[in-house]
């Protein structure tokens, strides 16, 4: 059932704001997305070594991998 009173170029002036902060909002998680990614990336080690459990990794600081518990 349709409400009785319906004119569509009211409600699309009411509707314009809103979808454009909805569309705001979604360019904005992309472009958040796209930059998370490109930061991962860009600081990611460049000589695509493997790193094992219970190795220490040297670099900026050094880190121990700890090794799994075994059960």
């Amino acid at each position: 059932m349709s409400p009785p009173d319906t004119n569509l170029k009211k409600q699309e002036r009411r509707h314009v704001v809103p979808l454009i902060g909805m569309a705001l909002v979604v360019i904005f998680g992309i472009a958040i997305i796209v930059w998370w990614t490109g930061e991962e990336v860009a600081t990611a080690p460049e000589d695509g070594t493997v790193v094992e459990q219970g190795e220490t990794v040297e670099g900026e600081g050094t880190v121990e991998v700890p090794t799994a518990p075994a059960d």
